[in-house]
Order: C-alpha cells, then structure tokens, then sequence
C-alpha cells in the first residue's frame, strides 16, 4: 500500500512540474497546440523576408500589410492550382508547394492575419524609365476595381497596389497579357484582369502605369 501511494504521489508531483515547464502549453487531452500565424510564417520568411518586406532577388514581392482576405485568397489559389500553374509561372510554381506546407484552411487564415498584421515598408524604386504623367491615363482602366489611389476593393476582390514594388507590378501586368496568369476558368479575378492588362500596348505602357501608381501613398 505503502509502494502504491509512493508511486501515485511521484506520478502527481511529474505532472505538476510538466505544467510548471511548459507553462500549461500541452493541452488536457494530450493534443499539441496550433501553430501561431507567425510560427506558420516562418516558412514564407525564406523568400518573403522575415518581416514580409520581399526580396526582389528571389522575385518574392512584399506582403507585409497586404489584406488577410487578399493573402487568404491568393493562397487558396496557389494549393488549388488556380494560381501558379501554368508552366512559364516561375515564381508561381515555387509558391505552391509553399503554400501547400498550411495543413488546412484555419492555417490559411491565420497566416493570413499575421501577413495583414506585418507594417508594409516603404517600397524603393527600381524601375527608371517609366512616365507617370503618360501612366495616368492608361491607368483610367485600373479606377473601377483598385480606385483613384490604388488602395484596392474588397468587394471586387480588387487588392490595393499603392505601395507595392514596381518590379512586381510589372511581372505582373505582363503575366495576365501574356496568359501566364489568369487563364485558369476558375480564376474569376484574373480573367477580368487579363483584358485590362491587354489594353496596355507594349513594356513601356507598362512601366508607365506602374510609375503613376508609384505616386500613390499607401
């Protein structure tokens, strides 16, 4: 009697110190808590910057800031294969794995959030030779979804530009003209991007919109 009380005493005392070290993070049930947006971010950070900022060597744009409705939808996108495809998508491609690594859609969200929460830095010039005042115009295409200031539509699922790395915008832009994105029947926000992006002629009206954009606060 004397043994078993012992044992049952030593057995309490585990589990008192095994709460006192890991600070009630084990849940009653045994089952490992959540992983944390931030945590689950740890495996964007590699390409997107441990602060969200990009890294344009990697062809990886900023996110930090971005909308979690906008991150959430892109993600989707990217473990449907509705994004990220299409074989001439380099970065595209690299990303679905990536976005593969959120186990379900909880994880998705709260990635999502913790993207949102990030402060978007101030985005540095890269592109020289681009014409803002002549970009104006050509940007009356782009009012209807990313408005004035490019600050984005969530109702049209539109995200905000103003602020976004010039190079991005570009790859972009040439992207949905080319067929490389927006071409999935799924992907409703791209194909009504694709005509936009068409009524541009060449580069240079490209870089030109993409230099008026850069006039915009975020």
């Amino acid at each position: 009697m004397h043994q078993t009380t012992t044992r049952r005493l030593l057995a309490l005392l585990g589990a008192a110190v095994t709460a006192g070290l890991f600070g009630g993070c084990i849940k009653p049930d045994g089952a490992a808590p959540p992983l944390s947006g931030k945590e689950l971010f740890a495996s964007c950070s590699s390409c997107h910057g441990v602060g969200g900022e990009g890294n344009p060597t990697l062809a990886a744009p900023s996110i930090a800031g971005l909308p979690a409705w906008y991150v959430e939808s892109q993600l989707v996108k990217f473990r449907t294969g509705i994004r990220g495809a299409h074989p001439d998508d380099l970065e595209g491609l690299r990303m679905r794995p990536m976005s593969r690594q959120m186990k379900d859609e909880a994880e998705v969200k709260r990635v999502s959030e913790y993207v949102a929460s990030l402060p978007a830095p101030k985005a540095v010039k890269t592109l020289a030779d681009g014409d803002a005042t002549a970009g104006a115009s050509a940007y009356a295409t782009c009012l209807a979804c990313h408005g004035p200031a490019g600050l984005g539509n969530e109702a049209l699922k539109a995200p905000p530009i103003a602020g976004q790395s010039d190079w991005y915008l570009l790859a972009q832009l040439k992207k949905f003209k080319d067929g490389v994105r927006g071409t999935n029947p799924k992907d409703v926000t791209g194909a009504q991007m694709r005509p936009m992006a068409m009524t541009l002629a060449d580069e240079k009206a490209m870089k030109n919109v993409v230099a008026h954009i850069a006039t915009f606060s975020r």
